[in-house]
């Protein structure tokens, strides 16, 4: 009732009592206890969000109350099956939350910006069989890389019967800003597009973007390998090699995050843009549905 911000009170049961003058309030917002009175003010109540529990996320909806639809919040039931082990993070980072969708659509850079980690060679990225589609909630963007070479982070991780392998990176986006990207290899012409992908590499990454200004973002993100049978804990090593790559990704972003600002033309579009760009309309459209 005074100002204080409640996030410097504490919670007390299911409640949180205000840190100032000990006002309690429900997880409704609403005011249920007034030290030293009986009477509550109709006015003693605080905005409350919509909250969703799930897959070991919290989902915050920021906006009215009675549009929050958590049907189509994106379901990642990897993060709850024994068969991969995963890590998680939040790096803040000095960009537009979509320059790290176009970042995540369009893997072509890979080859380029990760050469230490999950790169492989830059022609094997560009010429990849690449299709883009829509989906119910976003676009998927699927990619082949086919007789090519395995990636460090690949080989250290898991031990292939041949020299070269058939990769795969499957990209789906849910609008506006999760991306989640399932990547892997196994033995060449062993039948990975026919659904034979037992016994290679497998790679689950999940990619939530909260916007925090125009040019900052709260980047959320979990990857997930598939365990290899009888072998140890690979966790600090996912880890040591997701820090390593993320933190590529982070320093190309906010390059350009500072290039748009002392610039902000209108920038050259190629081939492989083709799911940045569907992206980008479908949050756009959503935008000005929402204005």
């Amino acid at each position: 009732h005074r100002g204080l911000p409640l996030s410097q009170g504490r919670v007390v049961g299911d409640r949180v009592e205000c840190g100032y003058h000990g006002l309690v309030f429900d997880s409704r917002g609403a005011c249920v206890k007034v030290p030293g009175q009986d009477r509550i003010p109709p006015g003693a109540r605080v905005r409350h969000y919509e909250v969703v529990e799930q897959d070991h996320l919290l989902w915050i909806w920021m906006g009215d109350e009675g549009r929050a639809d958590p049907a189509r919040i994106p379901r990642h039931p990897w993060h709850d099956d024994p068969a991969w082990e995963w890590v998680k993070d939040r790096y803040p980072i000095a960009a537009n939350y979509q320059l790290i969708t176009d970042n995540l659509m369009d893997l072509t850079h890979v080859g380029y910006v990760h050469g230490r980690t999950i790169g492989g060679t830059p022609q094997a990225h560009s010429g990849a069989q690449t299709t883009v589609k829509e989906t119910e909630q976003g676009v998927r963007v699927e990619r082949w890389m086919l007789d090519s070479i395995p990636p460090p982070t690949y080989t250290a991780a898991c031990k292939f019967n041949t020299e070269r392998v058939d990769r795969w990176m499957e990209i789906d986006f849910f609008a506006p800003s999760t991306v989640r990207i399932h990547t892997g290899a196994v033995d060449a012409g062993s039948g990975a597009q026919e659904g034979r992908r037992d016994g290679g590499f497998a790679f689950m990454g999940l990619n939530t973007m909260t916007p925090e200004t125009e040019s900052s973002t709260h980047y959320f993100w979990s990857g997930a390998n598939k365990r290899q049978p009888g072998a140890p804990s690979g966790r600090d090593r996912l880890r040591a090699s997701l820090e390593v790559t993320f933190g590529e990704d982070k320093g190309v972003v906010e390059a350009q995050q500072k290039s748009l600002d002392r610039q902000p033309e209108p920038l050259v579009m190629i081939a492989s843009d083709a799911g940045m760009v569907r992206a980008r309309r479908l949050v756009q459209a959503m935008l000005e549905a929402q204005a």
